[in-house]
């Protein structure tokens, strides 16, 4: 969880999952367009760090959505067309003058939650929930990091620990 005193990039590389040429996984990321400044950045985040782990340009599908909303449903699409061994889910909703922004935060949380669930499959929530712009810009390669490094990371120890539990090992 972030935090004032927390940088969103940093993290233990024990336990990450490195991608072998020769039997590669492909890994979705499903990008939403609205604040697309904010997600944009936190796309980067996510493909340099599956690149330093060994994923090139042929193991990363990114698809655009329109909002945070479709997160959930481009993650099911890229499991269920795309053949992704994860999905990485980014956005970014930033707090309004209505209730709209909890409805929303609450679906894709419960949205995501249920695909991972679903196929259980690892889905990344790197969906910000900000008060406001500057929090965002903070928290996709601001002063606290980047939510889109902390979403590959996530898939990453999933797929590691998958891979572990099915092969027994201690």
């Amino acid at each position: 969880m972030a935090s004032s005193k927390k940088n969103l990039s940093a993290y233990d590389e024990t336990g990450i999952y490195i991608n072998n040429p020769n039997t590669p996984v492909k890994i979705g990321i499903a990008v939403s367009e609205w604040n697309s400044e904010i997600t944009s950045a936190l796309a980067k985040g996510a493909v340099d760090t599956l690149k330093k782990y060994g994923f090139t340009d042929k193991d990363i599908i990114i698809k655009a959505v329109p909002g945070s909303f479709e997160l959930p449903l481009a993650a099911d699409y890229l499991i269920k067309y795309a053949n992704t061994e994860a999905v990485i889910c980014l956005g970014c909703v930033i707090q309004g003058e209505t209730r709209h922004f909890d409805f929303v935060c609450q679906g894709v949380t419960q949205g995501i939650m249920n695909i991972m669930n679903k196929y259980e499959v690892p889905v990344a929530f790197g969906v910000l929930t900000t008060q406001n712009q500057q929090q965002a810009l903070d928290r996709a390669g601001g002063k606290h990091g980047n939510k889109g490094i902390e979403a590959a990371v996530a898939v990453l120890k999933m797929l590691e620990l998958k891979n572990c539990l099915s092969s027994k090992c201690k």
